[in-house]
């Protein structure tokens, strides 16, 4: 036990985390040739079409250090905020961590934020300042804000470039010195913690845990103490590559689990293996609950793919314990799921991850918040709003408070007023403003959780060339003066469509809405008027004009009396298929709402 180490890497997103990761496993041989490529820890086509990580990825080295062999265990985390769960996992993993610093851009928002969490778990943080070898790699200065940061000596902090291989040996030393080996009682009972979980289709469901105490041996009667089920365990091993069975893993160790289970819900990360023989009497502490920031509703375009999506969705949840999803239904889409997320980016990864996974095209409903509100009746009872349809009726609201976040901006100091005056126009107070160079700000602001919703991320980035990195944590619930806004299509309300808005913006959106939903919805045989209201009040109103047919082409000459004869049977028809008319509405009619700044 005392030659193994469990790591993780921390960073910002884009400062070179998995490309650090596919150094390590060059320089300790765990990669043959054929096997070598980029970012190879991220498996899924979406992670590389994009750059980023989504997922943790853990895989173990071997590694002889003065000549003694090693076991490394790496689990690589991703940087973006919306991933933070992923990353909350993976630390409690671990004794140590990488924090690594690009060279060129310093210390980010989501660095701070990671190395907290880590700094609570207790873990061995090595400083790593990467991408030494770019033209605009300041390092002197860098190296001063991180020794700033943790309060480390500066020659604790290993200068190196992913890129190059430049420093690889020095942290690879550093991991076995710095990081203590594990701790535990190798004869005390088993107790493992999950820490992620996948499902293979023919296999059933595969478990990754790190032992805390005890041994898992093949073919052992095991039990999962949340759930309080019994499994034998057909198959363990430890994850290199590829999965490499074994006859049993000891404490201190990582591996992976089979069991046979076919039903996704049986396994909950975060939870305990324990023996059945010789049960542990607590279980692991685990991780905190998931707070889901965003709500949309899921639902599939064929009604009847409505037990295949929840199936789907039940098997895409294990391997991102960050999904929150609950059965609803809708008037306009039919049945499906009113799921929680941790922001946008996190949305449109399981949409997309749906589509290629699974094969089930959605249709994704416009994201919020989860709102309190309170009516006359009942002052101190809160009812919860996931939906704008739960909203109570105007005249029985007393109160509605939302989530308020506070958001922490680190910007040059060029675009300072241009992420003020974003801040500002999105409902932000500002907190704090301090420099943390004479080049890079820190801006502390208060603002509410729905504002940043849409695009609030994208907005920041433009007005600051990319140069701002975000970060926020959520502070509780604040009283505010929302409206419900509805859209009627040919004076039937789309409950799809229905947003809560603060009454400032009420009015500038309403109409903004109407005349995307104008550009987006194709014309049909009849005008079809685009309604935003308030309650019973009309706030904006857009109307697509009908297609018409050229009824009096065929009167040549003759009375005006004939033509208007026709033109008023032609109105009459158009009045009646109008009642009876029904209009689709496109997918990219609910997605477009949230762009309506573009």
């Amino acid at each position: 036990m005392k030659n193994i180490r469990n790591f993780c890497i921390i960073a910002h997103i884009d400062h070179g985390k998995s490309t650090l990761a596919d150094r390590l496993l060059d320089y300790t041989g765990s990669v043959t040739e054929r096997e070598k490529q980029e970012q190879l820890l991220d498996s899924m086509d979406l992670e590389r079409e994009r750059g980023i990580t989504i997922k943790s990825h853990a895989i173990q080295m071997d590694y002889v250090h003065d000549g003694e062999p090693y076991i490394l265990n790496l689990i690589d985390t991703p940087g973006h905020v919306d991933f933070s769960y992923e990353v909350s996992r993976s630390i409690a993993a671990c004794e140590g961590a990488l924090l690594v610093v690009d060279a060129a851009q310093s210390i980010q928002a989501q660095t701070i934020s990671n190395l907290y969490l880590a700094l609570e778990n207790d873990l061995e943080i090595i400083p790593v300042l990467n991408k030494v070898d770019l033209p605009s790699a300041n390092p002197e200065e860098v190296t001063d804000d991180i020794v700033d940061l943790l309060g480390c000596d500066p020659s604790e902090v290993i200068p190196a470039s992913a890129k190059t291989g430049l420093g690889i040996k020095e942290i690879l030393d550093a991991i076995i010195n710095r990081i203590p080996a594990p701790s535990g009682k190798v004869d005390a009972p088993l107790r493992a913690l999950i820490f992620d979980s996948v499902y293979n289709p023919f296999r059933g469901v595969e478990t990754f845990f790190r032992v805390i105490n005890g041994t898992i041996k093949k073919g052992q009667h095991i039990k999962f103490v949340n759930t309080d089920k019994n499994y034998y365990a057909d198959e363990v091993g430890t994850l290199k590559l590829k999965q490499l069975p074994k006859k049993e893993i000891t404490t201190g160790d990582v591996g992976y689990l089979i069991t046979g289970i076919k039903d996704a819900r049986e396994v909950k990360v975060g939870d305990t293996i324990t023996g059945a023989d010789n049960p542990t009497t607590e279980a692991v502490a685990g991780f905190e609950d998931v707070k889901p920031m965003v709500f949309a509703g899921i639902y599939p375009v064929d009604t009847e793919d409505y037990e295949e999506l929840r199936a789907s969705m039940e098997k895409l949840q294990l391997n991102d314990a960050s999904l929150v999803f609950t059965p609803e239904s809708s008037a306009a889409l039919g049945f499906g799921f009113r799921c929680g997320f941790l922001g946008m980016l996190h949305l449109e990864i399981i949409q997309e991850r749906l589509e290629r996974e699974f094969d089930m095209t959605v249709i994704t409903t416009v994201p919020n918040v989860s709102y309190h509100a309170y009516t006359n009746k009942n002052p101190d009872d809160v009812i919860l709003v996931n939906n704008p349809s739960d909203l109570p009726e105007p005249s029985t609201l007393n109160r509605v408070e939302e989530p308020y976040i506070k958001a922490s901006i680190i910007t040059k100091a060029d675009y300072v007023g241009n992420v003020m005056s974003l801040c500002i126009e999105k409902r932000g107070e500002i907190t704090n403003q301090t420099y943390l160079t004479t080049e890079r700000v820190e801006l502390s602001f208060d603002m509410p959780l729905a504002e940043i919703v849409f695009d609030f991320y994208d907005r920041l980035k433009t007005v600051s060339r990319g140069y701002a990195s975000f970060d926020y944590a959520p502070i509780g619930m604040r009283t505010s003066k929302l409206v419900k806004v509805d859209v009627l299509l040919n004076a039937n309300k789309v409950d799809a469509l229905s947003a809560l808005l603060h009454v400032d913006n009420a009015y500038d959106i309403g109409k903004k809405m109407c005349e995307k939903l104008k550009e987006l919805i194709p014309r049909q045989q009849f005008d079809i008027p685009i309604q935003a209201a308030i309650g019973a009040k009309i706030i904006a109103r857009e109307t697509v004009k009908a297609l018409r047919k050229d009824v009096t082409a065929k009167c040549y000459g003759g009375d005006i009396s004939r033509k208007r004869k026709l033109l008023e049977k032609q109105k009459k028809g158009k009045k009646r298929m109008r009642q009876v008319g029904n209009v689709e509405i496109p997918q990219e009619a609910f997605m477009a709402v949230l762009k309506l700044n573009d």
